[in-house]
């Protein structure tokens, strides 16, 4: 089992940039898969970045592609997703999530562990 969280939100204007960090406990950190997910008011949880247990391989939603970053430090038991020039869009609850199972995940339902969340918020 392994125990999420998140940290690095805030408010911050248009354009800027925030990196989020989510720091995992346990021993095994490098046999997840982990994701970042957001969920902003009214709807649903939504995929935004994916990574691989090596940090070799990663994916985000169209939405965030040429503007986010998500890495991990295996050694740190942390990934992070670094976000860059921020739009009010971005606006939500940023959730970090670990799946046991090989293979990236898109969907909520394909992680298992979840941390409690950080708030971001983009003014235009």
């Amino acid at each position: 089992q392994v125990q999420l969280v998140e940290s690095g939100g805030g408010l911050v204007q248009a354009g800027g940039s925030l990196r989020l960090s989510c720091a995992a406990s346990g021993r095994t950190f490098s046999s997840y898969y982990m994701g970042w997910f957001r969920q902003a008011p009214g709807k649903e949880r939504a995929f935004v970045a994916g990574v691989n247990w090596t940090g070799g391989r990663t994916d985000y939603a169209d939405s965030v592609k040429g503007r986010f970053t998500i890495s991990r430090d295996n050694a740190k038991n942390t990934v992070y997703l670094q976000m860059n020039s921020l739009k009010p869009e971005d606006t939500a609850i940023y959730y970090c999530a670990a799946r046991r199972r090989y293979g990236l995940g898109y969907s909520a339902d394909d992680y298992d562990y979840w941390g409690q969340g950080t708030q971001v918020t983009v003014s235009s």
